[in-house]
Protein backbone atom coordinates (compact mmCIF):
# COMPACT_ATOMS: atom_id res chain seq x y z
CA UNK A 1 0.00 0.00 0.00
CA UNK A 2 1.45 3.37 -1.20
CA UNK A 3 0.71 6.86 0.21
CA UNK A 4 -1.27 7.73 -2.84
CA UNK A 5 -3.28 4.74 -2.25
CA UNK A 6 -3.52 5.90 1.51
CA UNK A 7 -4.35 9.68 0.75
CA UNK A 8 -7.14 8.54 -1.94
CA UNK A 9 -8.36 6.25 1.21
CA UNK A 10 -8.78 9.72 3.31
CA UNK A 11 -11.35 10.57 0.86
CA UNK A 12 -13.36 7.65 0.90
CA UNK A 13 -15.87 5.84 2.99
CA UNK A 14 -13.94 3.80 5.37
CA UNK A 15 -12.39 4.55 8.56
CA UNK A 16 -9.82 6.68 6.81
CA UNK A 17 -12.09 8.47 5.54
CA UNK A 18 -13.92 9.53 9.14
CA UNK A 19 -10.03 11.28 9.90
CA UNK A 20 -10.75 14.22 8.69
CA UNK A 21 -14.45 14.33 9.85
CA UNK A 22 -12.51 13.41 13.66
CA UNK A 23 -10.28 16.08 12.77
CA UNK A 24 -13.10 18.88 12.42
CA UNK A 25 -15.62 17.67 15.07
CA UNK A 26 -12.20 17.19 17.91
CA UNK A 27 -11.18 20.78 16.91
CA UNK A 28 -14.72 22.40 17.38
CA UNK A 29 -15.38 20.53 20.26
CA UNK A 30 -12.28 21.35 22.08
CA UNK A 31 -12.42 25.69 20.72
CA UNK A 32 -16.02 25.23 21.93
CA UNK A 33 -15.24 24.20 25.26
CA UNK A 34 -12.51 26.87 25.58
CA UNK A 35 -14.29 29.48 24.56
CA UNK A 36 -17.49 28.94 27.10
CA UNK A 37 -14.95 28.35 29.83
CA UNK A 38 -13.37 31.78 28.71
CA UNK A 39 -16.57 33.73 28.61
CA UNK A 40 -17.59 32.10 31.71
CA UNK A 41 -14.48 32.53 34.13
CA UNK A 42 -11.53 32.32 32.53
CA UNK A 43 -10.94 35.65 30.92
CA UNK A 44 -11.19 37.07 35.05
CA UNK A 45 -7.67 34.79 35.46
CA UNK A 46 -4.99 37.60 34.89
CA UNK A 47 -2.79 37.44 32.12
CA UNK A 48 -4.70 34.42 31.32
CA UNK A 49 -3.71 34.32 27.20
CA UNK A 50 -0.07 35.60 27.34
CA UNK A 51 0.23 33.03 29.77
CA UNK A 52 -1.41 30.09 29.19
CA UNK A 53 -3.07 30.65 25.51
CA UNK A 54 -0.22 29.14 23.27
CA UNK A 55 0.25 25.57 25.66
CA UNK A 56 -3.88 25.56 25.64
CA UNK A 57 -3.87 26.06 21.75
CA UNK A 58 -1.11 23.52 21.18
CA UNK A 59 -2.41 21.27 23.27
CA UNK A 60 -5.89 21.12 21.68
CA UNK A 61 -4.39 20.57 18.25
CA UNK A 62 -2.44 17.42 20.29
CA UNK A 63 -5.41 15.82 21.26
CA UNK A 64 -7.17 16.07 17.57
CA UNK A 65 -4.15 14.11 16.31
CA UNK A 66 -3.65 11.67 19.38
CA UNK A 67 -7.31 10.91 18.52
CA UNK A 68 -6.71 9.94 14.80
CA UNK A 69 -5.10 6.51 15.22
CA UNK A 70 -7.48 6.05 18.56
CA UNK A 71 -10.53 5.94 16.07
CA UNK A 72 -8.81 3.73 13.55
CA UNK A 73 -7.92 1.22 16.89
CA UNK A 74 -11.22 1.06 17.60
CA UNK A 75 -13.01 0.53 14.11
CA UNK A 76 -10.75 -3.07 14.07
CA UNK A 77 -10.10 -3.87 17.98
CA UNK A 78 -7.97 -6.82 17.40
CA UNK A 79 -4.58 -6.73 16.02
CA UNK A 80 -1.53 -8.37 15.65
CA UNK A 81 1.44 -8.50 18.53
CA UNK A 82 3.87 -6.38 16.82
CA UNK A 83 1.69 -3.50 15.36
CA UNK A 84 -0.29 -3.53 18.69
CA UNK A 85 2.84 -3.17 20.40
CA UNK A 86 3.53 -0.37 17.74
CA UNK A 87 0.38 1.12 18.23
CA UNK A 88 0.60 0.93 22.22
CA UNK A 89 4.03 2.46 22.47
CA UNK A 90 3.17 5.13 20.16
CA UNK A 91 -0.20 6.40 21.37
CA UNK A 92 1.85 6.29 25.10
CA UNK A 93 4.90 7.66 24.13
CA UNK A 94 3.61 10.97 22.50
CA UNK A 95 0.33 11.61 24.67
CA UNK A 96 2.32 11.35 27.15
CA UNK A 97 4.94 13.25 26.21
CA UNK A 98 2.83 16.35 24.78
CA UNK A 99 0.53 16.30 27.62
CA UNK A 100 3.86 16.23 30.09
CA UNK A 101 5.55 18.85 28.00
CA UNK A 102 2.54 21.93 27.88
CA UNK A 103 1.70 21.28 31.44
CA UNK A 104 4.79 21.19 32.52
CA UNK A 105 5.57 24.70 31.05
CA UNK A 106 2.74 26.00 33.09
CA UNK A 107 2.73 23.42 35.98
CA UNK A 108 6.48 22.52 36.93
CA UNK A 109 7.82 18.95 36.35
CA UNK A 110 6.33 17.27 39.13
CA UNK A 111 2.85 17.77 38.04
CA UNK A 112 3.64 17.85 34.14
CA UNK A 113 5.24 14.50 34.72
CA UNK A 114 2.15 13.00 37.15
CA UNK A 115 -0.51 14.46 34.49
CA UNK A 116 1.81 13.34 31.86
CA UNK A 117 2.28 9.75 32.61
CA UNK A 118 -2.00 9.36 33.64
CA UNK A 119 -2.26 10.69 30.11
CA UNK A 120 0.05 8.62 28.65
CA UNK A 121 -0.32 5.41 30.35
CA UNK A 122 -4.26 5.02 29.76
CA UNK A 123 -4.21 5.96 26.61
CA UNK A 124 -1.20 3.56 25.55
CA UNK A 125 -2.78 0.82 28.04
CA UNK A 126 -6.44 1.58 26.14
CA UNK A 127 -5.24 0.82 23.07
CA UNK A 128 -1.91 -1.74 23.19
CA UNK A 129 -4.90 -4.15 24.74
CA UNK A 130 -5.68 -4.46 20.81
CA UNK A 131 -2.73 -7.22 20.48
CA UNK A 132 -3.08 -8.24 24.51
CA UNK A 133 -0.79 -8.06 27.22
CA UNK A 134 2.15 -7.26 25.58
CA UNK A 135 0.61 -4.44 23.85
CA UNK A 136 -0.71 -3.49 27.28
CA UNK A 137 2.78 -3.79 29.00
CA UNK A 138 4.38 -1.63 25.89
CA UNK A 139 1.64 1.05 26.07
CA UNK A 140 2.44 1.69 30.05
CA UNK A 141 6.21 1.74 29.95
CA UNK A 142 5.38 4.66 26.70
CA UNK A 143 3.53 6.74 28.55
CA UNK A 144 5.28 5.83 32.02
CA UNK A 145 8.47 7.53 30.03
CA UNK A 146 6.88 9.85 27.58
CA UNK A 147 5.03 11.83 30.69
CA UNK A 148 8.60 12.52 32.79
CA UNK A 149 10.48 13.20 29.56
CA UNK A 150 7.90 15.68 28.22
CA UNK A 151 8.12 17.89 31.86
CA UNK A 152 11.54 17.24 32.00
CA UNK A 153 12.43 18.93 28.63
CA UNK A 154 9.57 21.87 29.17
CA UNK A 155 11.13 22.80 32.53
CA UNK A 156 14.92 22.62 31.15
CA UNK A 157 13.71 24.83 28.40
CA UNK A 158 11.99 27.67 30.48
CA UNK A 159 15.00 30.49 29.91
CA UNK A 160 15.32 28.91 26.13
CA UNK A 161 13.11 29.22 23.28
CA UNK A 162 10.30 27.08 25.08
CA UNK A 163 7.48 27.77 22.40
CA UNK A 164 9.97 27.08 19.34
CA UNK A 165 10.64 24.01 20.91
CA UNK A 166 6.66 23.49 21.89
CA UNK A 167 6.11 24.53 17.73
CA UNK A 168 8.86 21.82 16.95
CA UNK A 169 7.76 19.03 18.98
CA UNK A 170 4.55 19.58 18.09
CA UNK A 171 5.28 18.98 14.13
CA UNK A 172 7.67 15.77 15.01
CA UNK A 173 4.71 14.29 17.15
CA UNK A 174 2.43 15.19 13.95
CA UNK A 175 4.40 13.48 12.11
CA UNK A 176 4.53 10.22 13.77
CA UNK A 177 1.30 9.73 14.62
CA UNK A 178 0.62 10.60 10.37
CA UNK A 179 2.53 7.74 10.05
CA UNK A 180 0.70 5.65 12.99
CA UNK A 181 -2.29 6.23 10.93
CA UNK A 182 -0.93 4.97 7.73
CA UNK A 183 0.56 1.74 9.14
CA UNK A 184 -3.07 1.26 10.79
CA UNK A 185 -3.91 1.80 6.97
CA UNK A 186 -1.49 -0.94 5.53
CA UNK A 187 -2.51 -3.56 8.28
CA UNK A 188 -6.12 -3.33 7.88
CA UNK A 189 -6.13 -3.39 4.21
CA UNK A 190 -8.96 -5.57 3.02
CA UNK A 191 -9.88 -6.39 7.19
CA UNK A 192 -13.44 -5.78 7.56
CA UNK A 193 -14.13 -3.45 10.54
CA UNK A 194 -15.37 -4.84 13.81
CA UNK A 195 -17.61 -1.68 14.77
CA UNK A 196 -19.15 1.27 13.64
CA UNK A 197 -19.76 4.52 16.17
CA UNK A 198 -20.82 7.54 15.76
CA UNK A 199 -18.96 10.67 16.89
CA UNK A 200 -20.23 10.72 20.08
CA UNK A 201 -16.78 9.15 20.67
CA UNK A 202 -15.03 11.52 19.49
CA UNK A 203 -16.77 14.78 20.78
CA UNK A 204 -16.61 13.18 24.68
CA UNK A 205 -13.18 12.84 24.68
CA UNK A 206 -11.89 15.88 23.06
CA UNK A 207 -14.26 17.41 25.93
CA UNK A 208 -12.74 15.55 28.94
CA UNK A 209 -9.29 16.23 27.62
CA UNK A 210 -9.17 19.63 27.22
CA UNK A 211 -11.28 20.51 30.36
CA UNK A 212 -9.23 18.58 32.62
CA UNK A 213 -5.98 19.99 31.09
CA UNK A 214 -7.72 23.85 31.62
CA UNK A 215 -8.18 22.91 34.80
CA UNK A 216 -5.23 21.59 35.72
CA UNK A 217 -2.98 24.52 33.79
CA UNK A 218 -5.47 27.30 35.29
CA UNK A 219 -6.43 26.13 38.67
CA UNK A 220 -4.55 23.14 38.93
CA UNK A 221 -1.18 22.73 41.97
CA UNK A 222 2.04 24.39 40.64
CA UNK A 223 6.06 24.12 41.59
CA UNK A 224 7.27 26.84 43.73
CA UNK A 225 8.89 27.75 40.41
CA UNK A 226 5.72 28.91 39.34
CA UNK A 227 4.31 30.69 41.97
Amino acid sequence: MTLQEFRQALKGKGVEGELIKTIFLSLVASFITLGVLYFLKLRYVENFIPKYGFFLFFVVLSYTLILLPIRQVRAFRQFSCMSGMMIGMTIGMVSGFLAGFFVGATNGMFYGSVFGMVVGILLGVWNGKCCGIMGIIEGMMAGFMGGLMGAMTSVMMLNDNLKAAGVIIFLICGAILFGLNYMIFKETNGTEREVKEGNLFTIGLSFALTTVTIWLMVYGPRSLLFR
